[in-house]
């Protein structure tokens, strides 16, 4: 009778132990491994969110790309490149310009002119027109000169006119004979000398005149006659 109560009794103690450890087998699996002690803490979802927050860039910051390191100074060269291609427009405009202001007509203002007598051909004097300005002139048609206190200038020769104009650079000189006897003697004593410079249109003199005194000793004719302005000496001296 004591061994069944005491059989009784370990039967109950194991079924109660049995029944302790498989409740607490389920409670386990109910709450899973997080819930289990020793078991790591799972990281809070508001930290997470945080810490990615902080560790990367924002969104909106990096919608508007960042321009290349160069960009401004490409725009500064092509700012300087088209500057300094309307300033070389503008500077060769300005020095086209300023070349045709500077190719003007001869005149006794921009030119040194003299008058020599030569040996030969004989009753012959020379007119020279030297230019002295700094850009080129043109020395239209042939020199209109007035000896003395003549009314008229004296006759061209119009035999002598050449191809072209002649055009004087600075220092460049332009040729003119005086043919003293024409077509006779030289008979009439001259003592000074009027050079003036034809215009374009060949409608009169223009700009200033250039006055000289004659060689000594030198006489003019009725038919004294002048050539047109050469570019040499000696294609001058031919008339």
């Amino acid at each position: 009778m004591r061994n069944r109560r005491i059989r009784s009794a370990a039967t109950s103690t194991a079924t109660a132990a049995t029944v302790t450890a498989l409740m607490t087998a389920l409670a386990l699996t109910a709450c899973g491994p997080s819930d289990a002690v020793g078991a790591d803490p799972k990281p809070d979802s508001t930290a997470a969110a945080a810490s990615t927050s902080t560790d990367e860039p924002d969104a909106k910051a990096s919608d508007k790309p960042q321009p290349p390191a160069d960009q401004n100074a490409d725009d500064g060269a092509d700012s300087n490149s088209t500057g300094n291609g309307s300033g070389s427009k503008n500077a060769d405009t300005k020095t086209n310009a300023k070349s045709k202001s500077k190719t003007t007509t001869c005149t006794g203002s921009n030119t040194k002119v003299t008058v020599t007598e030569v040996t030969r051909p004989i009753n012959h004097l020379l007119v020279t027109a030297t230019n002295t300005g700094s850009g080129n002139c043109h020395a239209y048609y042939a020199p209109l000169l007035g000896f003395d206190d003549a009314q008229s200038v004296t006759q061209i020769n119009e035999d002598s006119q050449p191809q072209a104009v002649v055009t004087l650079a600075p220092g460049e000189s332009a040729y003119a004979s005086i043919a003293l006897g024409g077509d006779g003697s030289p008979d009439i004593a001259a003592y000074k000398l009027s050079v003036h410079f034809a215009g374009r249109d060949n409608q009169g003199s223009v700009g200033s005149a250039a006055n000289l005194t004659l060689p000594k000793g030198t006489m003019i004719s009725d038919s004294t006659s002048v050539s047109y302005w050469q570019s040499t000496m000696a294609d001058a001296l031919v008339w």
